[in-house]
């Protein structure tokens, strides 16, 4: 019998549990106002391997602030509209099927380009960064917290000097 994902605590996913589909409303989703997630694969789930999660952005709205992880790489696949990223000193843009890689230790952050739906699919590698999230939502620290708990670097002069250039909103707190 095939099990129809709905949001359960995360623990690893084996085939013994038989086969799983997540469908398109399953999942824990959160909604930060300029961007959504949608927690697909914990790294709880894939053994710490990756974590999958999807991010619907809202038309010419940054999904993050300028940063940069020490610990996990990121590879951001577009489903639908244009992905404009900043990947270390170069803009680049992601149409639908196409790939951006966004290396650890590279400052960088991304946004919807267009001005219709942009979702991407965060492969996040290895897993756990996808706590951030949940923990942003529930609101269980300080942004500085949260930097030291994930081994990110936070750039708001860089997010306020790229969401001016590009026309981009991003509500930017201190």
């Amino acid at each position: 019998m095939t099990q129809r994902s709905s949001w359960q605590p995360p623990r690893r996913y084996d085939a013994s549990q038989g086969p799983r589909i997540i469908g398109p409303r399953d999942g824990k989703a959160l909604d930060f106002g300029t961007v959504g997630v949608r927690f697909l694969v914990w790294g709880e789930e894939s053994g710490g391997g990756f974590s999958l999660v999807e991010h619907p952005i809202r038309p010419r709205c940054l999904a993050a602030p300028l940063h940069r992880h020490s610990r996990e790489d990121e590879y951001s696949y577009v489903l639908e509209g244009r992905l404009g990223a900043l990947l270390g000193d170069e803009v680049v843009y992601a149409e639908a099927g196409e790939l951006a890689f966004k290396p650890r230790e590279q400052w960088h952050t991304f946004w919807n380009a267009g001005d219709g739906p942009c979702r991407i699919l965060e492969i996040i590698s290895p897993g756990g960064f996808e706590h951030y999230f949940d923990e942003l939502a529930a609101a269980a620290g300080s942004p500085q917290e949260y930097q030291a708990r994930y081994g990110t670097q936070v750039d708001l002069h860089g997010t306020r000097r790229l969401c001016e250039q590009y026309g981009l909103q991003f509500p930017i707190q201190e």
